[in-house]
């Protein structure tokens, strides 16, 4: 079993799937399922035993008459489908990705849970939960841009790190011949980390002011560990975006291949509400607290934040700051040091009107945040203890203990034994919240990384979806994309194999619009069908933002950002 989660440390490895298992238990038939009652009661005559051998030989099966009719019966709704996705076409005419508005999670019938719902148990020492509002930070941006300096420094000067740790890891980093790395050691707590001086897993730590409770999530930022990134902005509400100043850094992370273009984009896509642009390293010998040079940089990255479908007067905040010696993180820099920001935030320039980071976050708005609808809470991860226990963020809804949930994809229900935040028993947790939930009577097997905890009505899980997506980038070897592509599918914390069956129609840069296109470019939105592998927990975009967007990548690249538009109906 893997090791329980702490403050600071690596998120638990993922346990390996389960095997797949070859025959059907009794226990695991679906009464309602049509095939199983065709050949229970028409075939079998309602022989059990005879109708589990014969389930579990298809050959055998499709001999007989009824299952052919019925197998024929499914074929023409999978093909009335396709036809709706034709007609979706038609619907999403010269829509493009960034100006569809997340709608407020759907709202819950009357009826739900009211009848069956039970009692919650009395949870030891439990409580409400801290009435300050809680959100995810994730730092992105180019590998050695400053982020696990800066995530070290915010707990530094928040109290959360005592002087003498400090003390320890400025002489550890002396030792390695790297002084400003002292900082980073706090988050960057193994081995391999330390010595390489990068980032792999996503470092966790807490931190609080008077206004907010806050989560940071310290992302790598090393092209190969994007995989792990996406996992830590899956889980974010604010991604703070640091950009070195130092002459040649800048340019390296923002040119072609760079870290801080792929990573804006994922921030985009996975849901994150603001992003803060904090221009670092401005102390730096070669930068020296220059208005130019972050002038500069704020430049060439408005268009192109605008083109990755960020609302730039809305949702994007610039700030200059020093990450190792925290100047505007949370005390304003010196007026003889930098005499031209204090003028710059009176005047709201940059769409910044607070001096400092930590007054900037204070002051974000969160919004959509709906604590009576539907429960869903994506799995980052999970670990026994005394029971099986999964790890996640309550993206709606409000989990309590002694509620009945039910895990997507495979349907499975189970009670809530308890739900905590860190360590602290809790008897409500609200959307915004990282919360542990125990399940009662769970495996480690039901419950995997990508499966949705869910109260009724649960969400949809699918292995087919007509989505609208914005083409990228594309591997060396296929430069246009066209039906047959592969790539991985990531969605919320799910990841999955896919493959884009057909495409309806594609939208150029100008508006130019083309049915039944057979290939696209880069720089297109397409509306096309997407196949998994295996099904994945999903919503539509409209009904709920955060299982329905998703991002496509292959080969180390990131090469489409897109948003589920239909799912197939459901079978009855």
């Amino acid at each position: 079993a893997a090791a329980e989660w702490t403050p600071g440390g690596a998120v638990p490895a993922a346990a390996p799937a389960p095997p797949p298992k070859t025959e059907s238990s009794v226990s695991e038939i679906d009464e309602s399922d049509p095939l199983w009652q065709v050949v229970l009661n028409k075939i079998c005559n309602g022989d059990r035993n005879r109708a589990i051998k014969l389930i579990n030989d298809p050959d055998q099966l499709t001999q007989y008459p009824e299952v052919e009719a019925l197998l024929a019966a499914g074929d023409a709704m999978e093909e009335d489908w396709e036809k709706e996705g034709d007609k979706l076409a038609k619907e999403v005419d010269g829509m493009a990705i960034d100006d569809s508005k997340p709608a407020e999670s759907a709202e819950p019938p009357a009826n739900m849970e009211e009848e069956e719902e039970e009692e919650p148990e009395e949870v030891v020492d439990a409580v409400e939960g801290d009435p300050r509002e809680h959100l995810n930070l994730v730092f992105i941006g180019h590998v050695d841009a400053g982020k696990s300096t800066l995530s070290g420094n915010i707990l530094y000067l928040t109290d959360n790190v005592d002087k003498r740790t400090i003390e320890k890891y400025e002489a550890e980093a002396k030792e390695r011949n790297r002084e400003s790395w002292f900082l980073a050691f706090i988050m960057d707590t193994n081995e391999e980390e330390r010595a390489k001086g990068k980032t792999v897993e996503v470092g966790r730590a807490q931190f609080e002011t008077d206004l907010h409770r806050y989560s940071i999530l310290d992302a790598p930022g090393h092209k190969n560990y994007v995989p792990n990134m996406i996992m830590g902005a899956s889980q974010a509400d604010v991604g703070v975006l640091v950009i070195s100043a130092r002459k040649g850094e800048f340019e390296a992370g923002f040119d072609k291949g760079g870290q801080t273009r792929e990573h804006a984009l994922l921030a985009k896509t996975l849901g994150v509400t603001y992003l803060v642009v904090v221009i670092n390293k401005m102390d730096e010998p070669t930068v020296k607290w220059s208005k130019d040079r972050y002038d500069q940089c704020i430049g060439k990255l408005r268009p192109f934040l605008k083109g990755c479908g960020f609302k730039i007067k809305k949702e994007v905040k610039f700030m200059p700051i020093s990450g190792l010696n925290g100047a505007n993180v949370k005390d304003e820099v010196a007026e003889s040091e930098c005499g031209w920001w204090k003028q710059m935030w009176q005047a709201g320039e940059n769409n910044t009107d607070k001096p400092t980071l930590m007054s900037l976050l204070d002051s974000l708005d969160m919004k959509g945040r709906v604590a009576d609808a539907p429960v869903r809470i994506p799995v980052l991860d999970r670990y026994t203890d005394r029971g099986t226990i999964a790890m996640g963020k309550v993206e709606s809804g409000t989990i309590r203990p002694g509620m009945k949930v039910t895990v997507m994809p495979t349907r499975q229900q189970f009670k809530v034994d308890g739900v905590w935040s860190e360590e602290t028993p809790l008897s409500s947790a609200r959307p915004g919240e990282n919360v542990l939930v125990k399940l009662s009577g769970a495996s480690m097997e039901e419950v995997q990384k990508g499966f949705v905890i869910c109260t009724a009505p649960a969400c949809r899980s699918v292995d087919k979806l007509i989505c609208q997506i914005m083409v990228m980038d594309l591997p060396d070897q296929a430069k246009i994309l066209t039906a047959g592509f592969k790539a991985n599918f990531h969605a919320h914390c799910a990841e999955e194999e896919a493959t884009v069956t057909k495409i309806f129609e594609t939208t150029d840069r100008k508006g130019k619009v083309t049915k039944g296109a057979r290939f696209a470019n880069v720089g297109q939105t397409v509306v096309c069908m997407i196949e998994l592998e295996r099904t994945v927990p999903l919503e539509t975009f409209d009904d709920y933002p955060f299982l329905g967007r998703f991002t496509l990548r292959t080969e180390g690249k990131t090469c489409a950002i897109g948003v589920v538009k239909k799912l197939p109906p459901k079978k009855e």
